[in-house]
């Protein structure tokens, strides 16, 4: 089962040049003499009817004179042209097709009407197209090389992705002298239809791929971009730079591309939640390859330093504390190895100080115990060029000491032509290496960063909390009623009767027109209240000096009202003036103000911010960003990262905050943000947090209507674990059957339940002898996107635990209107109607979904399975390729 249909667009047979030319400068004629000298193993023809040769090769002067099948289009022609030239494309049996031509979106009105054109015809004849306006792609293991760089990189295990072609040739000479190679190298250019998303998901599963980078500028598909991060990181680790962070970049992107760019902080939320590693610059962009590239991984942030001179321990020691790592503190036994092995006068801590005339066996002793200790999750050599050293001896004990170990090593030889050949020797060994020790320390974050993010990769939080379920109708017909009058934002009452529907506390208030209203409404609350300016047009009532605190009297009651409602109408004469709110008054007894906001990225769609609050949240700016849904590990990891998190512990006698209470109501929020897609602003500020309890003082809340045809959760960048799709049915010996989406926690349960299935069994579902599910299977069946995937586990509760008797799932087939299925029954659970349940359930969600068919391969000897699917209505045909195989099919 795979998700992509770009095969042909890294490993084609025949590649036909439209534009090949031997004339100067021209891009198909650079494009087919690469293509040539590269290597490519399958057939390479020039298409040209300006030429009867090119290159030395025969040139034809159409697809039609050719009359060969092709798999690959390389177009070098004016854009004009492109959309026919498909059209003859599809006529020969190409799948993927590379647009080197410019003059489409970029160039404005006309060019937006031409690429549109192109789009049609690619998708009209079902071919992919890469591009236009791109460098091209290369596939170094296969010769492959249709671009217009001159060379092909080395051949490796990175993968760089990059909306600039200049981007793409920067990295391939930067990566030559470091010994770094690619396993692939693909420039989107304007992304008219493959896109990031197309492309991780092709890379997520390529077994020559290890480490990807990206250079982005633009997003045109979330929900595709983020599933395809999320499905890559799963099982490698992807490093992002993003360009336009700022408005004038922004600008620039915008001109370049045509590529939509959202807001800095919002990407980088989204980069930590999807696994992936986001760096600030190129210079850390080629570090993260490296370090990646090497194929080791942190367990911790604890880092040893090695150094012979104190100076760049110290830097290294400085960067390392900065970037939130940990240096490692030596266990006992590592210290008298050390006492051992080295000077009286070494450094007797860490960094490790080994004095500078250490000889290469000085730091392999220092090396081997350091790796050895527990207390060690990863060390960093460093080496400046003094008289007294051998770089090249001491860089061959490094390499020596780094094979025999999973921690990973990174070295840093300082200097230039002296410590040259070292360098060398370190990258064609595999061990990263850097100029300097501030470089190394932030190569060390990279993979700790890694770490950290992976665990945010793995939350799969429901949308709706189990106990004590909101009220979603009552909420969404509060919302029905204000936009039924005409407005889009709510009132303080009617946004806190929002909040209480969704079970979060709020303060109550009581809405006054006039001072006598406010006077009675003070009397039921109790003194001291609080008074507020309401109106629907002053969403910071602080702007009129509209909010009045512990007003502790009858006569100040009515004083009041009548200053804030006259100070409102001469400050904003233009505003809707309601009344005012009157609520009692909060204890401010160990309180710490704060604030929860949700708001639209133009790209990412709903976003809940977490931080400090008051009156001065823009100046104070100390937030943190989420994309719902959250979940409670989500959502302490965003308290962890603002500053006001660190006041909510004990201090100057105060106790510590009820920060239980406070994750509860972020998670009410994300359910809210979930379930109502009208919801489009939300403001809690403040939301007051003592000892005992949380409770939103003020909130405001802007709506809107939710887009016709929309689907559940469409409105959402990720897509929240299904729990509707959680139902019960009894078996016939009277068992109760959960059929349920799997979660990630799943894997033990998955595992133990494909070791189970007998030999034959296992065969027949994978189509190939395996004994149990490899690492990067067990990632990719329980680590799941449900937008576009589903795998749906039946489990029984048997000698007290759940055990996984069956699982069906689909697959998202290019295009979007087909899924392909797989379904296996335990082989101690068959004849119960097991497979039955889950396939009917299995089709009636994808039903759901709009997917008009669902089909499969079955292989002809698997007698039982080809009787379920006859009995659920599938077609049976044999496969012409394979006759081993059935093709089934059922029109849903």
């Amino acid at each position: 089962m795979r998700l992509t249909d770009i095969d042909q667009l890294f490993t084609p047979s025949a590649v036909a040049v439209f534009g090949a030319s031997d004339e100067e400068g021209s891009i198909g004629g650079m494009v087919f003499r690469n293509l040539l000298a590269g290597g490519f193993k399958g057939h390479c023809y020039a298409i040209n009817p300006k030429y009867e040769e090119v290159a030395g090769q025969p040139c034809y002067p159409s697809l039609t004179a050719l009359d060969k099948h092709i798999d690959l289009a390389v177009i070098a022609i004016p854009a004009e042209r492109v959309p026919a030239i498909l059209d003859q494309c599809g006529s020969y049996g190409a799948k993927a097709a590379v647009v080197h031509s410019a003059g489409f979106a970029e160039h404005g009105e006309r060019g937006e009407v031409l690429q549109e054109r192109m789009v049609e015809a690619a998708r009209r004849n079902r071919i992919r197209v890469l591009g236009p306006n791109c460098l091209g792609v290369m596939r170094p293991q296969h010769g492959l090389n249709a671009s217009v760089g001159e060379a092909l990189p080395r051949s490796g295990n990175v993968a760089l992705v990059s909306q600039s072609g200049a981007i793409c040739t920067a990295m391939i000479d930067w990566s030559e002298p470091r010994k770094v190679g690619f396993s692939a190298v693909v420039s989107l250019g304007a992304a008219a239809d493959v896109d990031f998303g197309d492309i991780l998901d092709y890379l997520a599963l390529d077994n020559q791929t290890q480490c990807i980078l990206l250079y982005v500028e633009g997003i045109r598909n979330a929900r595709h971009f983020i599933s395809g991060l999320r499905a890559a990181a799963r099982l490698k680790p992807v490093v992002i730079v993003k360009a336009g962070r700022h408005p004038a970049g922004s600008r620039a992107v915008k001109s370049h591309t045509g590529g939509f760019v959202g807001s800095a902080e919002v990407f980088r939320a989204v980069t930590d939640r999807a696994g992936v590693v986001q760096v600030d610059d190129l210079d850390q962009l080629f570090a993260a390859a490296q370090v990646f590239g090497a194929r080791r991984r942190l367990a911790g942030d604890r880092i040893a330093i090695i150094t012979n001179g104190g100076g760049p321990g110290v830097l290294a020691a400085d960067r390392t504390v900065e970037l939130g790592l940990t240096l490692a503190q030596l266990s006992d036994s590592t210290r008298q190895v050390l006492e051992r092995v080295l000077p009286d006068y070494w450094s007797h801590g860490n960094p490790i100080d080994i004095i500078g005339d250490a000889n290469p066996e000085r730091y392999r002793a220092a090396l081997d115990a350091c790796l050895a200790d527990p207390e060690v999750d990863g060390v960093l050599c460093i080496l400046a060029p003094l008289v007294f050293g051998d770089p090249v001896a001491t860089a061959k004990e490094v390499i020596d000491a780094a094979k025999g170990s999973r921690k990973p090593v990174l070295a840093c030889w300082m200097g230039g032509q002296y410590v040259a050949d070292a360098q060398t020797l370190l990258a064609e060994n595999g061990v990263p290496h850097f100029d300097n020790p501030e470089v190394a320390a932030s190569a060390f974050a990279f993979l700790a960063v890694h770490q950290r993010n992976q665990k945010l990769l793995m939350q799969s939080p429901a949308p709706l909390a189990f106990e004590n379920p909101p009220d979603i109708e009552g909420a969404r017909l509060i919302i029905e009623g204000v936009m039924a009058e005409g407005r889009k934002v709510l009132g303080t009452v009617e946004a806190k009767a929002i909040l209480s529907a969704f079970r979060i506390p709020t303060m109550q208030a009581v809405m006054a027109r006039t001072p006598n209203e406010a006077l009675m409404a003070a009397e039921a609350l109790g003194f001291p209240v609080v008074m507020k300016v309401n109106s629907p047009d002053l969403e910071h009532k602080s702007a009129v000096d509209g909010v009045k605190l512990n007003i502790a009297d009858a006569q100040s009651v009515r004083r009041t009202f009548t200053e804030i409602v006259e100070r409102a109408r001469r400050l904003r004469p233009d505003a809707r003036l309601e009344g005012v709110t009157v609520e009692h008054m909060v204890s401010s007894r160990a309180a710490r103000e704060l604030m929860i906001e949700v708001f639209r990225d133009k790209i990412f769609g709903p976003v809940i911010c977490f931080g400090a609050g008051g009156t001065k949240i823009e100046v104070i700016e100390d937030r943190a960003l989420g994309l719902p849904p959250l979940n409670a590990f989500i959502i302490q990891t965003m308290i962890d990262h603002t500053r006001i998190a660190r006041l909510m512990g004990s201090f100057q006698h105060m106790p510590p905050m009820n920060r239980v209470a406070l994750a509860r109501i972020l998670q009410r929020v994300s359910e809210m943000v979930c379930e109502l897609p009208e919801v489009i602003g939300l403001r809690i500020n403040p939301l007051i947090g003592n000892d005992k309890e949380v409770i939103a003082v003020d909130a405001s809340i802007h709506v809107d209507y939710r887009p016709p045809q929309q689907r559940i959760y469409g409105h959402m960048a990720i897509y929240p674990y299904p729990s509707h799709l959680i139902e019960r049915v009894q078996l016939p010996d009277g068992r109760d059957l959960v059929i349920r989406p799997i979660r990630p926690e799943d894997a033990e349960m998955e595992q133990d339940f494909v070791r189970g299935l007998s030999e034959q069994t296992k065969y027949f579902r994978f189509m190939q002898a395996i004994k149990e599910l490899t690492p990067e299977m067990l990632v990719r069946f329980t680590q799941i996107d449900y937008d576009r995937e589903i795998a749906l586990i039946g489990v029984l509760e048997h000698e007290g635990k759940e055990v996984q008797v069956g699982v069906a799932r689909y697959m998202t087939r290019p295009g979007g209107e087909a899924c392909e299925f797989a379904i296996v029954v335990s082989d101690q659970w068959r004849n119960m109607g097991i497979g039955a349940r889950l396939m009917r359930s299995l089709m009636q969600n994808a039903r759901r979904r709009g997917f008009r068919v669902m089909d499969g391969e079955v292989l002809s000897a698997n007698n039982r399975m080809l009787a379920l699917v006859k009995s659920l209505g599938f077609r049976i045909v044999n496969d012409p390729q394979d006759m081993s195989v059935k093709l089934v099919s059922k029109v849903l």
